[in-house]
């Protein structure tokens, strides 16, 4: 019984060949729940999505935010996005290629956001997690940080963590890190 459905799904992919036409890629339950958050999304003005891979890849992306509001108002920050195949049952892999001076961002990319851990459940979507992004830079949280150094500068005397962004942002050292310029240009 399994031959013939083979033999018959071999039939029509050659059916289809003949007529010039490439046989289509099954995509996966998550690219298929993918495809349908990408065509919902709902960004924020600030907020760009971009293929880096090409449209055919929609399971890797990148989200760019320039904040209008809050310490990094100016900066431009690029997120990838790395989307399993399990989901929206596991969460994207999220990770910022722009080295930044945040509590719940750390030197190396990883991005705090409780519904990217713990908080993640099936219903969320990428809109979320795009709209949670865009929170941490109007809204920075001391309280779950990556950054400890910069949560406890928030914490405990927000105008020189404010002085310490536009530092970092301006293209300048805190401590001893340097970070680059992110205003825009």
């Amino acid at each position: 019984m399994l031959n013939l459905i083979k033999i018959k799904g071999q039939k029509k992919e050659d059916a289809a060949n003949a007529n010039g036409k490439p046989a289509a890629k099954k995509q996966s339950p998550g690219e298929l729940r993918l495809h349908k958050d990408i065509a919902e999304l709902n960004l924020p003005k600030s907020t760009r999505i971009s293929f880096p891979n090409g449209k055919d890849d929609l399971m890797n992306f990148e989200v760019t935010i320039r904040p209008d509001e809050g310490y990094y108002v100016g900066g431009k920050f690029v997120f990838t996005f790395q989307v399993p195949p399990a989901y929206p049952h596991e969460p994207p892999k999220v990770k910022c290629k722009t080295k930044v001076y945040h509590p719940n961002i750390d030197l190396e990319g990883n991005v705090c956001l409780n519904i990217l851990r713990e908080d993640w459940k099936p219903v969320l979507n990428v809109n979320t997690i795009v709209y949670g992004l865009n929170l941490l830079f109007s809204q920075p949280n001391d309280e779950d940080p990556l950054n400890h150094e910069a949560a406890a500068v928030l914490r405990d005397n927000p105008e020189k963590f404010e002085r310490n962004v536009q530092r970092a942002m301006a293209g300048g050292y805190v401590g001893e890190t340097h970070f680059p310029r992110l205003f825009r240009r």
